[in-house]
């Protein structure tokens, strides 16, 4: 920690809050989006972050240094996180089934969806942003415990010994839950993406594309994929990394599709009974 971040964690501890908004602005977003992924709500990830501030600088008496200051907040963001999801039940791998059937049966829900990607500025259909809001989807799947674990190492990049203090387990039981979430999400993508699979049961990247983008050809924006493109040269594991770092290289808060995809995760929700229309 360089001086001038030293004197600001002194002033903060001093019960600045002017000094802890700075230190935690640095990594705000990154938070925020990492409660994006895991609530696959705007409104409770912002909601949430502000919940995190306000704990975080109320219990700042608490922190030893034992741990950078990003995770020690990732630690409680991750702990209100862990009781909200689960008063939820867990996704199912044909969430979009569902959801696409929803909407399909709702006119209204249709036609909504058409004005945000027609009046919104970040409503554009992107592949890739897609292929990064899947993701959220299936890793929803999950056991919650093998859900952070697996966003915090192979989305945020976090340390093994890191993912230790957030989530109070030893190393060994986070390794376990890595592996273990990582294979569970291996085994759902390989039986159902079509994109790299043609027994795949999902097609709704391609669906999708060719509701929002008509005119596009679909194949050539597949090809600029390398998770399509090369799918025939990876292994399964190898593919679930490709698409670990699709996800990692978007913030799908502030992507050129971001309104979009929300819409997309709401119907989602809806078909989850976690909320009954789009926000």
């Amino acid at each position: 920690m360089i001086m001038n971040e030293q004197q600001t964690l002194k002033n903060a501890l001093e019960g600045d809050i002017k000094a802890f908004q700075q230190l935690f602005t640095v990594f705000q977003s990154q938070l925020k989006s990492y409660l994006y992924r895991l609530l696959a709500s705007r409104n409770d990830a912002e909601d949430m972050t502000h919940d995190t501030f306000i704990r975080a600088f109320d219990k700042l008496s608490t922190f030893k240094g034992e741990s950078s200051l990003k995770t020690w907040v990732f630690q409680i963001a991750t702990h209100l996180a862990y009781n909200y999801l689960q008063r939820k039940k867990r996704w199912t791998p044909d969430v979009s089934e569902q959801a696409k059937k929803q909407v399909l049966e709702n006119e209204s829900l249709r036609q909504s969806i058409s004005r945000i990607h027609e009046t919104s500025p970040d409503a554009r259909y992107d592949m890739r942003e897609h292929i990064d809001t899947c993701f959220t989807c299936i890793s929803k799947n999950l056991p919650i415990e093998n859900q952070l674990a697996l966003m915090l190492k192979d989305v945020y990049d976090f340390s093994v010994a890191e993912i230790g203090l957030i989530l109070g387990k030893t190393e060994g039981v986070v390794k376990y839950l890595l592996q273990d979430g990582r294979k569970t999400m291996t085994d759902i993508f390989d039986h159902r993406c079509a994109l790299v699979n043609k027994k795949g049961v999902c097609h709704q990247c391609s669906e999708l594309n060719g509701w929002f983008n008509p005119k596009q050809n679909q194949q050539e924006e597949l090809m600029k994929l390398d998770l399509v493109r090369d799918s025939k040269r990876y292994n399964r594991e190898e593919l679930y990394q490709l698409r670990a770092n699709l996800v990692k290289s978007i913030d799908p808060l502030r992507s050129p599709g971001t309104d979009l995809q929300e819409a997309l995760l709401t119907c989602n929700r809806i078909a989850m009974g976690e909320t009954t229309r789009l926000n």
